[in-house]
C-alpha cells in the first residue's frame, strides 16, 4: 500500500467515528499528526472528496458527510426511501406542465404522440439537502385536475393512492451512470459535469384490482456523491442450475 492510499485509509477511519457536519482539523495539523506531507493529504483529500465522503468549503476546512443513502432495488417512492433512512423527505417543484406527450414519452406511457400527459420537474430533498432531480410525466387522464401545488413537498404514489384510487403495483428500472449538465449540477448545489446516476422507470397502476395501464414515465438524476445502489445476492442451492 503507497502512503497516499494507507493516508486515505486513516481518514477513512477518523470519518467512521466523526458525525455529519463535523469538521476536520485543519491541514498543517493533519499532516504532522499522520506523518506525511501536505501534498500527500491534499491528494488522499482530493479523493474522499470525489468519493463524496467529505466536503471540502474553501476559506473554511474539510467536513464529514453522511454516509451515502444506499436504498436497495424495491419499487417504493423517493418519500418512502428517505423516511425509512429517517431523513425528512421534501420537494420543490420547478417546472408543471400540460403538453401533447410526443413520441418518446408517448412509447413509454403507451400513449398516443398526440395525448395529453403532465409533465413536472422537481428537486427532491433529504434533510433539506439537494439529492435528486426528478422529471415525471403521467397521463393527464389519469389525473385530472392535479396541479402544481399537490406534489410540493409530496409523494405522488401517495396522491394517486389517495385521490385517485391508484396503486402502483409493477414497475421497469433502469440504472446507468451519467454526469450532471450545467443546469442540473447547480439545483443539485454540485460542479458542472459531477458524476451522478440516471433511473428511468415505467410503472403500471391498478385500481379496484383492475389494471389501468402505465401510470408514469420518471427520469431521474441523483447526485453520484450522495447516493449508491445497494442489492441482495442469494447463493443457489449446490448442484442447482
Amino acid at each position: 500500500m503507497t502512503k497516499y492510499h494507507g493516508v486515505r485509509e486513516q481518514l477513512l477511519d477518523r470519518l467512521e467515528v466523526m458525525a455529519a457536519g463535523e469538521q476536520l482539523p485543519p491541514e498543517r495539523e493533519l499532516s504532522q499528526s499522520l506523518g506525511v506531507s501536505r501534498m500527500t493529504l491534499r491528494r488522499a483529500i482530493d479523493d474522499l472528496v470525489a468519493r463524496g465522503a467529505v466536503r471540502r468549503r474553501p476559506g473554511s476546512g474539510v467536513f464529514a458527510l453522511s454516509p451515502k443513502l444506499d436504498p436497495g432495488l424495491v419499487a417504493s417512492s423517493f418519500t418512502a426511501d428517505m423516511r425509512a433512512r429517517g431523513l425528512r423527505p421534501g420537494g420543490r417543484t420547478l417546472a408543471f406542465e400540460r403538453r401533447s406527450a410526443g413520441a418518446r414519452v408517448g412509447r413509454r406511457l403507451r400513449v398516443s404522440p398526440t395525448d395529453r400527459v403532465v409533465r413536472v420537474t422537481r428537486l427532491r430533498l433529504a434533510d433539506g439537502e439537494p439529492m435528486a432531480i426528478e422529471e415525471l410525466h403521467v397521463p393527464d387522464a389519469l389525473v385530472s385536475g392535479l396541479e402544481a401545488a399537490d406534489l410540493q413537498d409530496a409523494s405522488f404514489y401517495d396522491l394517486l393512492r389517495s385521490r385517485y384510487g391508484v396503486r402502483v403495483v409493477r414497475g421497469v428500472q433502469t440504472i446507468e451512470p451519467t454526469v450532471l449538465d450545467e443546469d442540473e449540477a447547480r439545483a443539485l448545489d454540485v460542479p458542472a459535469h459531477s458524476p451522478a446516476l440516471q433511473f428511468e422507470r415505467t410503472s403500471w397502476g391498478a385500481r379496484d384490482g383492475e389494471d389501468v395501464g402505465v401510470v408514469e414515465f420518471v427520469r431521474s438524476v441523483y447526485r453520484g456523491d450522495r447516493y449508491q445502489i445497494r442489492t441482495e445476492l442469494t447463493v443457489p442451492a449446490e448442484g442447482a442450475p
